[in-house]
């Protein structure tokens, strides 16, 4: 059960991530967030390999990381935009498709296929995910699935939780020819570097912002470093469907942090929903 615990641990920090991020957003540039999240994760990582053994590396080692790592930085650019141009009700409902995309890639990158309790609770998971993030009033249960057809941001979080059924793949083959935490630290420092001359591009002022918003960009890249070393871990441990199931229930903790921090409304009717979340949990770890 230790994947499990790690799995909760992936969720929390997920969720703590989210919250500053979403208070950087309202007055910081999305590719200075997308940057700092990767590179400040990368300051609180390197001091791990003190105690790590360096491995040999192999070629799938480094096409796991060019394609993962290049894929996952680009994600991280999609997903700041997405909760940023449209509500969080209508974008986060969508990541939780990501392990269900995982029972298509799994099998096909890397052999893996959850047995059919497993499979049971990842589509209670996505199903409870869904209905946590928003109410029926007054768009209605199809409002995210709508606004597909109209909206970019709903439309970006989509392709950002199937691209992330890649990536995921990509951390379980970057695992096996390294180490979860070689490979943590590896894969976000290849990203923090993909994304300077995006940043530097698109956000031309970035360097003489930073000083101002330096308090705020550090926990969002600490929060963000221990979500990669949880679920490294966890990952190497069990399934990766398994995995990602689990830590898309930080939504239900979102919403606690939404109904504490930001005083958002709705809280009781996303009780559901996380009932469905929890019920799925339990038909992962416990059959």
């Amino acid at each position: 059960m230790t994947w499990f615990v790690l799995s909760l641990l992936t969720a929390l920090c997920e969720s703590l991530k989210d919250v500053f991020s979403k208070r950087g957003l309202e007055d910081i540039d999305e590719y200075v967030i997308a940057w700092s999240l990767r590179f400040f994760a990368v300051l609180f990582l390197l001091p791990i390999l003190f105690f790590v053994k360096l491995p040999t590396l192999t070629k799938d080692f480094w096409l796991a990381l060019f394609l993962g790592g290049g894929l996952n930085a680009i994600c991280t650019i999609l997903y700041m935009k997405a909760i940023k141009q449209a509500a969080l009700s209508l974008t986060v409902p969508l990541v939780a498709f990501t392990p269900l995309f995982l029972l298509l890639t799994s099998p096909f990158m890397i052999g893996e296929f959850p047995d059919l309790s497993g499979i049971g609770g990842i589509l209670l998971i996505v199903i409870g995910s869904y209905v946590l993030n928003f109410s029926a009033k007054p768009r209605g249960y199809l409002a995210p699935f709508r606004a597909l057809f109209k909206e970019s941001g709903p439309r970006l979080m989509l392709l950002v939780a199937f691209l992330w059924s890649i990536t995921a793949n990509c951390d379980k083959i970057g695992i096996r020819n390294s180490s979860p935490l070689f490979w943590s630290i590896a894969a976000t420092t290849f990203m923090s570097l993909v994304l300077v001359p995006i940043m530097l591009y698109k956000s031309p002022r970035a360097i003489k912002q930073l000083p101002a918003v330096f308090k705020k960009l550090v926990p969002i890249g600490f929060f963000c470093a221990l979500t990669v070393i949880f679920q490294m871990l966890a990952v190497s441990l069990t399934l990766v469907a398994y995995v990602i199931a689990i830590k898309r229930t930080s939504t239900v903790m979102s919403v606690l942090w939404g109904f504490l921090i930001f005083k958002e409304a709705g809280f009781k009717e996303h009780l559901q929903g996380a009932g469905i979340m929890v019920a799925g949990v339990l038909l992962i770890s416990l059959f």
